[in-house]
C-alpha cells in the first residue's frame, strides 16, 4: 500500500518495553534505560467511534488533514471526532463500486484516488463529493483488484493490480499499461518510484527495478542466500527512507534492504525463513525515525528496526492492556502532519503520539515480565545500587534494575500476602526493609524474602520508614516505632493527649529528615523533634483557621526541602510552602492550592528536578511549579500522562533524574528534561459545513479567511470543525462566536462534538470565530475566522426600506385627519345621546359589559375578555411555564354547506363542551372568533400542554353532533405555542397560529407545537 503522505506511522503498546527509541527519535535502546518499560500508548477508534467495521485495510492523510480509512465494508472520513462512512450507496448519486477498499491515495487537489478489491479503481472529486470510477480492460485498469497506488512525483499515479501495472496521468484522466517483461508475473501487490525516478515493482515473482530513462524492469543485482530469499519471494511492501535506503517486505521471507551505496542487507531475525518456517507478511513499512524502521506484519504486530542495530523488536498486543496496539495484523502504517503515527489493524484503527515524551505509564500486565504485576503503586523507593522498588497491592512488589533492562515480581506471604506495600528503607547492611502488615526483609543479593522480622509489628500496617545509621524509625497507626537493626531493640512513642509537647497523632503518615531535625507528618500536622531519640518535647505545627500563614491543613502526606531551602509540605488541603526555610522557625507557610493552579489540593507525593522546580502528584493529576516563576503547569495526555489519578505518597528520584510518582492503575515516569520537538501547529478545520440546508462539498470548505454566503431564502449554517492533531479530543476545548449576533464565546461542552450552529441570521455581514485550546504543559490556542454574508430579503433592501418610511408617514397623516373628523362627529353624537337617554345608555352598558365578556352561542369568554385574562396571566407567569392553544374546526364551511348553519351552530356548542370538559379549573376558554376557538394553559409545560389538547383531539374525533336526525364527525386541529419570556401577547397567538398552519397542512385532525 502506497500513499502520498506516508512520512510515519505505526505505533503499538507492548508493555515488554519493546520500541521507545521511536518517540525519542534517533535516541537508540541502549541509551536510554528506561527503553525496555517505555511503550507506546494507542488510542484507539472501533466501531464505537463509527467505523463501519474493525478490519482496517489502508490509510491516508488528505491536504486537508483529514484522515480517510479504508475498510472491507467501505470508506471512512475522520477528523477525530465524526466518521463519515461511504460505500456503495452515497445519497441519491453512485457510490462506490466496491466497498472492500484495498488502498488510498491523497492527491494535490484534495481529491483521492481508491483501489478497491474488486470495482477497480475509483477518484473522489473534492468539488462534488461524487465518485467517478474508471474503466476496467480497454483504456481503464489492467484488472478490477488494485493492491496499490504510487505517486510518479510528475502529476500521475501508478497503479499495482492484479493482472499488470499501469499509469494514471491525473491532467488527462487517462490511463496506460505498462509492459513489465517476461520475468515478471502478471500480479503486483506492490510499486514505488524512488528519489532518483527509478521505478521498483513489488511482483508475485519477486523486486523488479525500471531504471529512470529505461523502459526495461530488471531484477535487481543482489547476494545469495538471505537476502535472495527476500527479494525473490513475493514483494508487498517497498519504502524509500530519508537516508535513500530502499527497504523491501515480502510474503512469506521477511524484509531487506538496500544501502546508499547499492548493498543489500538482512534484517537480523526478520530476513529469510526460520528453521525453514516462513515469516509473517510484510503488509507495509514507516521510517519512524532517522535509520528506524517500523515493518507492519501480517500476524506479528509491528517489527522495529535500527539500522546498524543489534536487535529486532516487537510492538504486539497485549489483551491486558487497552492502550496496547489493537491487534497483531496490521496492514498500514501512517504519520499525519501532527507526527501522529496510525496503525491499521483487523481490530480496528489506532494511533500514538510520538512528542508525548513527558511522562510515560508502566502499566500492569500478568503476560509481560517488565509490568507491573498489580494495579496500584503505593509506594516507590531506589535503593544506592540504583534499583527502583515498587510496592503494590497484595504483597506484591516489583524491582525494576534499570541496568539490566528487566522488572522482577516479589511476592510477601503469610499474614503479608494480601497486604498493602506501603513503604521501603534500605538498612545498613543494604538489605530492603519493606513496610507492610509489619516489616518484611528483602535480600539485596538474592532477593530472598524474610518476612515480620518484628513479631510486635505483625499486625500493624507500616505506613513510612526512615532509617537514621543502624535506626529505622517506623511510621504506624500506633504511634512511632523505633528498631535498633544492631542491637535488636525496639522502642514505641505515641500521643499523649494530656500532652501539648507529645507526637501530634498516633497515625504517622511521612518521616523526613530536614537538616538537622526530623519532621513526621500525622493526621493532625507536623511534630518536630530534634533527634530520633526524642520521646517527648515535639514541636507541633497544625492548621489555624484564624493564621493564613499556618499548615494549609492537618492531614500530612509527604515533606520535602529543595536545594534552594524551600520547605515543601503536602496536604489534604493544599501544598505549603516555606520560601526561606530555617531550623526553628518561624514556621511561615504560604498556600498553593486550585486558586493558584493546581488541578486539586489533595496532594500526595512531591518530588523537585535538576533545575529546582517542584513537581507534586494529586488525586487529579501531575503539576509542576517551576522554580524561578512559581507558576503551576499541569501535565496532560499530550505530555504523556495517562494516569489522572495519584492518591498514594509513593514518589521517588530514579537516578537517572526521571521523577516517578504511584498513581492507581500503575506507575509514572516524569523526564522533566524532556522538550517536545518544535512543529507547526495543526490546523484549526471546518470539516464539514450544511449552509443553506445543503452539504458543502469538501473541496469548497472554507477555510481560515474565507467567506460564506447564505442566500436570502435560507439563513440556517451548521459548521462542523476540529483540530486536526487527533490528540487526546477530550483534552481539547472549544468555542465559537459570531461578531454581531453573540456577546460572548459560547463553549462546547466537554465530550460534545464541536460544531457551530445558527438559524434565521439577520441580513448583514458577520465575522465567526473558531477557537480551540490544548491544555498540558504547552498549551496553545488556535483560532480560525470564517466571513458569513447573509443576502436581505427584498423587503430588507434600503429602497424598500425608504419606500415604507414615506408610505407609513403618508398613512399616518391620512388616519390622524380621518380620526379628526371621527372624534369630532362622535362627541357631537355623545353629547346628544347623553343627554336624551342616560338611562337607556345605563342599561344598555350593562347589557355590554355582559356581551362583551361572552360569547352568545358558547357561554365561553369571547375574544376581548380571554386577551385580557389571559394578559394577566402572562403577567403573572414570571419564569413559570404557561401555554396557549388554537383550535380551528376541521372543513367547517363544508358542515354549513352540508347541513346548515344550525348544524353549524351546534357543532361549535358540542366542541366547546368537549373542550370544557377537558378543562382544570384555572383553565381559560375563549371563543376566538366563528369556528376557532382558544385555551390558556397556566403553569403547564408545552409537553403536559400537548398532552391536554391531544386528548381533545382524540375526544373529538371519536365524538359525533347530532342533529335534526343525523350524526355529524367533528375533528380539529389544534397550534400550541409555550409562552417565551418578554414575549407579547400577539407574539405568542401568532407562533400558536403558525403551528394551527402546520397543523393544517400536515392533513388536519392533528396537534402542531410552535418552536
Amino acid at each position: 500500500m502506497s500513499q502520498l503522505f506516508r512520512p510515519a506511522h505505526r505505533h503499538c503498546l507492548s508493555l515488554v518495553g519493546l520500541l521507545l527509541f521511536f518517540l525519542c527519535g534517533a535516541v537508540s535502546a541502549g541509551s536510554d534505560p528506561w527503553a525496555q518499560f517505555d511503550a507506546p500508548w494507542f488510542d484507539q477508534a472501533g466501531t464505537a467511534e463509527g467505523l463501519p467495521q474493525s478490519i482496517i485495510t489502508s490509510i491516508a492523510q488528505d491536504q486537508r488533514g483529514l484522515v480517510w480509512v479504508g475498510t472491507m465494508v467501505g470508506l471512512v472520513r475522520y477528523d477525530g471526532y465524526r466518521t463519515q462512512v461511504f460505500d456503495t450507496r452515497y445519497g441519491s448519486t453512485p457510490g462506490l463500486p466496491d466497498a472492500y477498499v484495498r488502498s488510498l491515495l491523497a492527491l494535490s487537489d484534495g481529491g483521492l484516488l481508491i483501489g478497491t478489491n474488486a470495482g477497480g479503481l475509483v477518484r473522489l472529486d473534492p468539488a462534488t463529493n461524487r465518485f467517478h470510477s474508471y474503466p476496467i480492460g480497454a483504456n481503464g485498469t489492467s484488472d478490477s483488484k488494485i493492491y496499490d497506488l504510487a505517486d510518479d512525483h510528475a502529476g500521475g499515479v501508478w497503479i499495482a493490480t492484479d493482472s499488470g501495472l499501469d499509469h494514471l496521468d491525473l491532467h488527462t484522466d487517462t490511463i496506460t499499461r505498462l509492459q513489465t517483461g517476461a520475468d515478471t508475473a502478471p500480479r503486483n501487490f506492490s510499486v514505488m518510484q524512488d528519489r532518483a525516478g527509478n521505478l521498483w515493482l513489488g511482483n508475485n515473482q519477486g523486486l523488479f527495478e525500471r531504471h529512470a530513462g529505461s523502459t526495461t524492469f530488471e531484477r535487481p543485482d543482489h547476494p545469495v542466500g538471505t537476502v535472495a530469499s527476500v527479494l525473490d519471494n513475493q514483494i508487498w511492501a517497498i519504502h524509500e527512507d530519508r537516508a535513500g535506503r530502499l527497504w523491501v517486505g515480502s510474503g512469506q521471507a521477511g524484509a531487506a534492504y538496500r544501502d546508499t551505496v547499492g548493498q543489500w542487507h538482512p534484517v537480523p531475525g526478520f530476513s529469510g525463513y526460520r528453521n525453514g518456517a516462513q515469516q509473517s507478511t510484510v503488509r507495509d513499512l514507516l521510517e519512524v525515525a532517522p535509520d528506524t524502521m517500523w515493518i507492519a506484519t501480517d500476524g506479528s504486530g509491528v517489527l522495529a528496526y535500527t539500522v546498524d542495530g543489534s536487535q529486532l523488536r516487537q510492538i504486539k498486543h497485549d489483551p491486558a492492556i487497552a492502550s496496547s496496539l489493537p491487534g497483531d495484523s496490521v496492514r498500514g502504517l501512517l504519520q499525519d502532519r501532527s507526527g501522529n503515527i496510525w496503525v491499521a489493524t483487523d481490530l480496528g484503527l489506532a494511533h500514538t503520539n510520538p512528542n508525548a515524551r513527558m511522562a510515560f505509564s508502566l502499566l500492569p500486565s500478568p503476560l509481560e515480565q517488565n509490568a507491573l504485576s498489580d494495579t496500584s503503586v503505593r509506594g516507590i523507593y531506589v535503593d544506592t545500587r540504583g534499583r527502583i522498588w515498587l510496592g503494590l497491592g497484595s504483597g506484591r512488589i516489583d524491582m525494576i534494575d534499570l541496568a539490566a533492562g528487566r522488572m522482577s515480581h516479589l511476592q510477601l506471604s503469610g499474614n503479608q500476602l494480601h497486604r498493602d506495600v506501603q513503604t521501603f528503607v534500605e538498612a545498613a547492611d543494604g538489605s530492603i526493609l519493606v513496610g507492610t502488615q509489619g516489616l518484611a526483609r528483602i535480600d539485596p543479593d538474592t532477593l530472598a524474602i524474610q518476612p515480620s522480622i518484628l513479631p510486635a509489628l505483625e499486625n500493624k500496617p507500616v505506613l513510612s520508614l526512615q532509617r537514621d545509621g543502624s535506626r529505622i524509625l517506623i511510621g504506624t497507626y500506633d504511634g512511632l516505632y523505633r528498631y535498633d537493626t544492631g542491637s535488636g531493640a525496639l522502642d514505641h512513642v505515641g500521643h499523649d493527649a494530656n500532652d501539648p509537647n507529645s507526637l501530634g497523632s498516633d497515625t504517622v503518615r511521612e518521616i523526613a529528615r530536614v537538616g538537622d531535625s526530623w519532621w513526621y507528618g500525622t493526621t493532625h500536622g507536623i511534630s518536630i523533634a530534634g533527634s530520633t531519640l526524642a520521646r517527648d518535647g515535639f514541636e507541633n505545627l497544625i492548621h489555624r483557621r484564624d493564621d493564613p500563614s499556618s499548615l494549609p491543613q492537618n492531614y500530612i502526606s509527604s515533606i520535602t526541602l529543595d536545594p534552594q531551602q524551600r520547605l515543601w509540605v503536602s496536604t489534604f488541603g493544599g501544598l505549603g510552602v516555606i520560601d526561606h526555610y530555617s531550623p526553628g522557625g518561624p514556621y511561615r507557610f504560604r498556600t498553593i492550592g486550585v486558586a493558584q493552579g493546581l488541578a486539586n489540593d489533595k496532594i500526595s507525593g512531591v518530588q523537585y528536578d535538576d533545575h529546582g522546580n517542584l513537581w507534586i502528584s494529586t488525586s487529579n493529576g501531575v503539576s509542576m511549579i517551576d522554580s524561578d516563576t512559581q507558576a503551576v503547569h499541569n501535565l496532560g495526555p499530550r505530555d504523556g500522562l495517562h494516569i489522572s489519578s495519584y492518591v498514594y505518597v509513593g514518589a521517588a528520584r530514579a537516578p537517572g533524574g526521571e521523577l516517578l510518582f504511584g498513581g492507581i492503575g500503575g506507575l509514572t515516569v516524569i523526564r522533566p528534561h524532556w522538550r517536545a520537538p518544535t512543529a507547526a501547529a495543526a490546523p484549526l478545520t471546518i470539516t464539514h459545513a450544511i449552509v443553506n440546508g445543503n452539504e458543502v462539498p469538501f473541496g469548497e470548505l472554507p477555510r481560515d479567511g474565507q467567506s460564506i454566503q447564505l442566500d436570502s431564502r435560507s439563513r440556517n449554517l451548521r459548521l462542523d470543525f476540529a483540530l486536526l492533531d487527533y490528540q487526546t479530543p477530550l483534552e481539547t476545548s472549544y468555542s465559537y462566536r459570531m461578531e454581531g449576533i453573540d456577546d460572548d464565546w459560547t463553549k462546547i461542552p466537554r465530550g460534545s462534538l464541536p460544531s457551530a450552529i445558527y438559524t434565521n441570521l439577520p441580513h448583514g455581514d458577520y465575522q465567526l470565530h473558531l477557537r480551540a485550546a490544548t491544555h498540558g504543559m504547552q498549551p496553545h490556542t488556535v483560532e480560525t475566522r470564517v466571513s458569513i454574508t447573509v443576502k436581505p430579503r427584498w423587503y430588507e433592501t434600503t429602497i424598500s426600506r425608504l419606500i415604507a418610511i414615506l408610505l407609513l408617514i403618508a398613512l399616518v397623516v391620512v388616519l390622524v385627519h380621518l380620526r379628526t373628523l371621527y372624534l369630532r362627529r362622535q362627541a357631537t353624537q355623545l353629547q346628544r345621546q347623553i343627554d336624551e337617554h342616560t338611562r337607556d345608555l345605563l342599561a344598555a352598558n350593562q347589557r355590554l359589559d355582559e356581551l362583551a365578556s361572552t360569547d352568545g352561542l358558547t357561554g365561553v369568554y369571547n375574544r376581548r375578555r380571554f386577551l385580557e385574562l389571559a394578559g394577566g396571566v402572562r403577567e403573572r407567569a414570571q419564569g413559570r411555564s404557561v401555554c396557549i392553544a388554537l383550535f380551528d374546526l376541521d372543513r367547517f364551511k363544508q358542515i354549513n354547506d352540508t347541513h346548515g348553519h344550525l348544524a353549524g351552530d351546534a357543532v361549535i356548542r358540542g366542541a366547546i363542551e368537549v373542550i370544557k370538559q377537558h378543562c382544570r379549573q384555572d383553565d381559560l376558554v375563549g371563543r376566538y372568533g366563528g369556528e376557532e376557538f382558544v385555551l390558556c394553559l397556566p403553569d403547564t409545560s408545552l409537553e403536559h400542554a400537548q398532552e391536554i389538547t391531544e386528548r381533545i383531539c382524540a375526544a373529538l374525533a371519536s365524538t359525533t353532533v347530532a342533529h335534526d336526525g343525523r350524526s355529524i364527525p367533528v375533528t380539529v386541529s389544534i397550534g400550541i405555542a409555550a409562552l417565551h419570556p418578554g414575549e407579547s401577547i400577539e407574539q405568542w397567538l401568532s407562533r400558536a397560529d403558525k403551528a394551527l398552519y402546520e397543523a393544517k397542512h400536515n392533513g388536519r385532525n392533528r396537534c402542531a407545537t410552535a418552536s
